[in-house]
């Protein structure tokens, strides 16, 4: 059972492209949730993210900030050094769906606009990685090890 859960969370399809998807979009999602969780790089922190959150109808505000700075700056992390890669993009992907429906719709595809392309691209990046995991260069490959034990023949990548 253990060791089945731990297949199903750590292993990955992905081979060294997964490091080239999760390293940037990893980096890209943890600037963004800083924005909101502490004002970094011209944010405005969990007070303004949150007022700006309940002003579109996400209520409560400051909730919601802490929810989406949270989800991804530690998702952001996780992605980059290939930590929980299935769980942490999930939780991303649903995040970006939040931002597409919730803010960027309406504006249409471009960013020129304000539209959702960039917050798509982020949800399709993320998805793939939730399906594939981490790939052969990521913490999860480590874990993945340790709970399954060495020579016990589990396969821990696509090969």
């Amino acid at each position: 059972m253990k060791n089945q859960f731990a297949r199903t969370l750590f292993s990955s399809t992905g081979g060294y492209a997964a490091l080239v998807l999760r390293v940037p979009v990893g980096l890209i999602l943890a600037a963004h949730g800083a924005q909101k969780l502490f004002g970094w790089f011209g944010g405005y922190g969990l007070e303004g993210t949150g007022q700006w959150l309940a002003s579109i109808g996400l209520e409560p505000g400051y909730l919601m900030a802490l929810l989406a700075g949270g989800a991804e700056f530690f998702g952001g992390l996780a992605l980059v050094l290939g930590l929980l890669t299935r769980p942490a993009a999930l939780v991303s992907a649903f995040t970006m769906l939040v931002a597409i429906f919730a803010v960027h719709i309406g504006n249409g595809l471009f960013m020129s606009n304000n539209g959702y392309e960039y917050a798509l691209a982020l949800f399709a990046v993320t998805l793939a990685l939730a399906v594939q995991g981490a790939g052969r260069f990521a913490l999860d490959k480590v874990l993945l090890e340790r709970f399954s034990g060495a020579g016990n023949g589990l396969r821990t990548d696509a090969s």
